[in-house]
């Protein structure tokens, strides 16, 4: 018994042979896990849409720093306009929004180019510009602007450091997938 999947052969002279009616393993993989990370996206912003107000305290809290130490050479970098707090929340899931239907893109263009329809230089522009928008959210807008500048380290109850680590984590392994080389072969194309 054979496997429909492979990560394909070299031949002697180093050229790929694959066989008629196989998919190819890493393109696969790399497929299934930006939709993974594509329906992730695509929950988070539904539930921040349909929930608003759950997630729209954590941000108001963390942006007043109001469960911080209260170290008064930080307090100054509080926001504490609702108003601000507010925009800054509706923009967090619009950057939600749009990263998700990138990554569906991203998706879509994947199982186009394991269909042999198409390659996977789209699938893979559209997966490496949506897994950077979800590291910019969680690494430089959860990690580094929401951990450090506004303290969120410091609150025991608003603290949202591990959840953006474990999604920098996987959209930044899902990114390197994504550009490993054998990511770019098909099926149907012999390079």
């Amino acid at each position: 018994m054979t496997s429909r999947f492979t990560f394909g052969a070299r031949g002697a002279a180093g050229t790929r042979h694959e066989s008629a009616g196989r998919l190819p393993a890493l393109p696969l993989a790399t497929a299934l896990l930006t939709a993974t990370v594509a329906l992730y996206m695509a929950l988070v912003a539904f539930g921040n849409m349909t929930d608003f107000d759950t997630n729209r305290q954590f941000v108001r809290h963390v942006l007043a720093m109001d469960t911080t130490f209260k170290d008064p050479d930080l307090m100054w970098r509080a926001i504490t306009s609702h108003t601000l707090q507010d925009i800054a929340y509706v923009l967090i899931i619009a950057w939600e929004t749009v990263a998700a239907l990138v990554l569906v893109a991203g998706t879509a263009a994947w199982v186009a180019g394991l269909r042999g329809r198409a390659g996977f230089d789209r699938a893979r522009w559209l997966s490496s510009a949506g897994l950077l928008m979800v590291l910019l959210l969680f690494g430089a807008g959860f990690l580094a602007v929401g951990g450090e500048w506004f303290a969120m380290w410091q609150s025991k109850s608003w603290n949202g450091l591990d959840a953006a680590t474990r999604n920098v984590t996987v959209a930044g392994i899902v990114l390197v997938l994504v550009h490993v080389p054998g990511a770019n072969s098909s099926a149907k194309q012999g390079d």
